[in-house]
């Protein structure tokens, strides 16, 4: 890490790291505000499948962020790349207020299967319809596979549980989009002219934000808020750049140590 180049770049997850739900972490809107005094560019990196970019975006400015919506890039962005890419149609496992995000694309005679987080629709009917499409020969394309999320009301379980037992019925492996996947990381950086060994990544995710933003060649600092759980940091190798309490004491080190 001794030879990296000046920080040019900086990636910032969203839920857990700015915000838990309708809740703004503390101090995170004065903090974005000081970063935006540096002269980086500064992207929003998200795995949120609950809602589509658009209502994200409103949800963020209701909470006093000064954010554009050229500046998220979100795994619902990815998905739907690929989709494009394979030209299928999917089976839309992802929750209504995201379908938005897949406006335009065919889902008729679905021919593949898509995850992301979708708690109304992950019942033993429509896993069964995910699966007998898998195991015809649909591709399996999980929007991310987080272990799980923070809710006011505490832990909740993410899609990963989902993907993983698709997986093991059908004994097939789904491609995944969002993060931790290296390529979620460099075409979140793509048009800014920034390279990985020139970017930090800010996440609440020991595996996802922080493990893949380092697999990708970038620094990764780990927050104390979200998800985060005590002796996260010894879950990836190597452990995170830096841990710090909260968006707000990321941003301090960043100033001061990074610049």
């Amino acid at each position: 890490m001794a030879a990296r180049r000046v920080l040019k770049a900086v990636l910032v997850d969203l839920s857990g790291t700015l915000h838990i739900e309708d809740s703004a972490v503390p101090g995170a809107q004065e903090a974005l505000k000081r970063l935006r005094g540096a002269p980086v560019t500064i992207r929003f990196v998200t795995n949120t499948t609950k809602e589509c970019k658009r209502d994200l975006l409103g949800r963020l400015q209701k909470l006093g962020f000064d954010i554009a919506e050229d500046e998220i890039f979100t795994s619902l962005t990815a998905a739907r790349s690929l989709l494009e890419q394979k030209q299928v149609r999917p089976l839309l496992l992802v929750d209504d207020n995201a379908l938005h995000d897949f406006k335009g694309i065919a889902t008729n005679d679905p021919n593949a299967v898509v995850v992301g987080l979708a708690p109304e629709h992950f019942n033993y009917q429509m896993m069964t319809q995910a699966f007998r499409l898998i195991l015809d020969g649909a591709p399996l394309i999980a929007i991310h596979k987080a272990r799980y999320y923070k809710r006011k009301d505490g832990l909740a379980l993410g899609p990963g549980p989902f993907v993983t037992g698709l997986e093991y019925a059908t004994d097939s492996k789904a491609t995944v989009v969002g993060k931790p996947e290296r390529t979620f990381f460099l075409e979140a950086l793509r048009g800014t002219g920034c390279t990985p060994e020139e970017t930090v990544m800010i996440g609440d995710d020991c595996r996802d934000d922080v493990g893949g933003a380092q697999n990708a060649g970038m620094l990764g600092i780990l927050v104390k808020t979200g998800k985060y759980r005590p002796e996260d940091e010894s879950k990836i190798s190597p452990r995170p750049y830096l841990t710090c309490e909260s968006f707000p004491k990321a941003v301090d080190h960043i100033l001061q140590h990074l610049l």
